[in-house]
């Protein structure tokens, strides 16, 4: 019998094209994807509409990243439990019908609520996604289908700022959350159709780890919370912001030590015993930081320090999207023939060479200008991601794709909410430094400063301002002046610090064996 199972196991195939299967699941990590920053430029929209102020509706990002971040954890433990197409199901379904309710919602608390329930439901749809993938291709195939989660993974966050603009302005902030009924819809019934849970991944009636489940649910919102709500509270000069950080790191650490101890853990961190893995889940987490910091931090410069409107910041970055859905089948081609760590380096190696380019920014660049420079940042993606997905499943054994692609995706995911939370505080600190050191070397008595004043009040005075009101003008021209570059500053810095940590890592990256392709491991196949 045992041998006839394990038969069983290796021959299985899924019974429908494993490519549309891909682009049906893929469907639904991308809506999930998507929401993580389309709600961004429509926070001043919603704040104005449902009463309140723009620091509280903040809550309704931080809650959907807090929930997303617990779930992702504990996702693989969810799919054994109901079944991986079942569980998969239900994390569609109702993360549809959280969007449809968040859309709906006539006051903060409710949309917090419902965010709430769409970051839970939502958490669950990239790991098993990933391991849908990882069962249904073979291991030298698994470069492409990568390549499709790609797409999805790296394009939605991209996309997310010009979609949410674009609905906000021309209809309705809550037409962000509406967006995802339709396709939410037809992924169910598309899900029910053609995806199929392989033998090894049946439901297992499995004790529920009460301590488990708590302790990474405490740590993990706790330090989202924490890193999401520093800045505004004033970091550890606040009593909830220390809480939080106490409660967050002593929980986490309960949870490894749990999980390393317990006999059937919710995670099983034994996957981390894989040397690609390890490196692999090490790599992917910056990659979520370099992501989400730099689709934050550009349409904000883009709106600060040029002044474009949501709409127009978002249209920056689409074209960063274009460049990395075309480079995608190109590094697939590569990685057939140079060996995927080399690849995983020269991505790390471009990033950090377009970070240190974003640094030389000044605030008079035009729109174009713009665009190229994030079109650097986004191109090294392709090299990143597909590679470092491929190599770091190549020779872990399938039984282990659950619990490996929940703690993959969960570093990604979590790693990059941190970085969204942190690089905008960061951006505060950083401007307030600046505006210190630039502030002192601003004296009115310096031939610079008084040229300067001397020129705007003349032009005031060209344009038929009086004397006296062209000289407060002038003044206040040059404090607008001043808070631009200042702000020009702290990016260029934040831009800098950026591109150390990507170069840093490329040491990293000839740890992983040397392996092309798929890999030569075969993944337990």
């Amino acid at each position: 019998m045992a041998d006839t199972s394990t038969e069983e196991h290796h021959n299985w195939k899924p019974r429908h094209n494993p490519w549309l299967v891909a682009v049906v699941v893929t469907l639904a990590a991308f809506m999930e994807v998507l929401d993580t920053t389309i709600v961004n430029v429509a926070l001043p929209h919603i704040a104005g509409s449902l009463g309140s102020s723009y620091d509280d509706a903040t809550w309704a990002l931080t809650s959907y990243l807090v929930a997303n971040g617990i779930v992702l954890t504990i996702s693989s433990w969810l799919a054994k439990r109901f079944g991986r197409k079942r569980y998969f199901l239900i994390c569609v379904a109702m993360f549809t019908m959280s969007s449809f309710l968040c859309g709906l919602s006539t006051s903060l608390p409710m949309l917090v609520i419902f965010r709430l329930m769409q970051g839970f439901f939502g958490g669950g749809l990239q790991p098993v996604q990933q391991a849908i993938i990882l069962d249904i291709f073979p291991p030298e195939k698994r470069g492409a289908a990568f390549g499709l989660t790609a797409l999805a993974i790296v394009v939605g966050p991209v996309l997310g700022p010009l979609v949410g603009g674009w609905l906000t302005d021309t209809y309705s902030w809550r037409w962000i959350f509406y967006v995802n009924v339709p396709f939410g819809i037809m992924t169910v019934m598309a899900v029910i159709a053609l995806v199929e849970d392989p033998p090894w991944v049946k439901a297992v009636k499995e004790r529920v780890d009460v301590v488990g489940i708590s302790l990474i649910s405490l740590g993990l919102g706790c330090l989202e919370i924490m890193a999401d709500r520093g800045e505004d509270d004033d970091w550890f000069g606040s009593s909830f912001i220390t809480t939080m950080a106490i409660i967050g790191g002593l929980c986490t650490l309960g949870a490894i030590i749990w999980l390393l101890k317990a006999k059937n853990p919710l995670l099983r961190l034994s996957v981390l015993k894989d040397r690609n893995f390890a490196l692999g889940t090490f790599m992917i987490g910056a990659v979520g930081v370099l992501l989400y910091a730099s689709a934050v931090i550009v349409p904000q410069f883009a709106q600060q320090v040029q002044g474009y409107t949501a709409t127009i910041a978002g249209q920056l970055m689409a074209p960063g999207g274009m460049a990395v859905m075309v480079l995608i089948p190109f590094v697939g081609m590569l990685m057939k023939h140079v060996q995927v760590r080399y690849l995983i380096g020269l991505g790390f190696f471009f990033m950090a060479l377009s970070c240190f380019f974003a640094a030389t920014l000044y605030s008079d660049v035009d729109f174009w200008y713009l665009v190229l420079c994030r079109m650097r940042q986004t191109a090294p993606l392709a090299f990143l991601f597909v590679p470092i997905s491929t190599i770091a499943y190549a020779t872990l054994p399938r039984e282990l794709n659950g619990d490996a692609s929940a703690l993959f995706s969960m570093v990604r995911n979590y790693f990059g909410s941190q970085a969204i939370s942190l690089s905008t505080a960061a951006l505060t600190e950083m401007r307030q430094v600046q505006q210190t050191d630039v502030s002192s070397h601003a004296i009115a008595s310096r031939p610079e400063f008084r040229n300067y004043l001397f020129h705007v009040q003349q032009l005031a005075e060209a344009h038929g301002l009086a004397p006296l009101r062209a000289h407060a003008f002038a003044v206040a021209h040059m404090y607008q002046e001043f808070l631009r570059q200042v702000a020009m500053l702290a990016y260029n810095q934040l831009f800098n610090v950026l591109g150390i940590m990507a170069l840093c890592i490329v040491p990293f990256c000839f740890l992983m064996s040397p392996m092309k392709g798929g890999g030569q491991g075969g993944g337990g196949h």
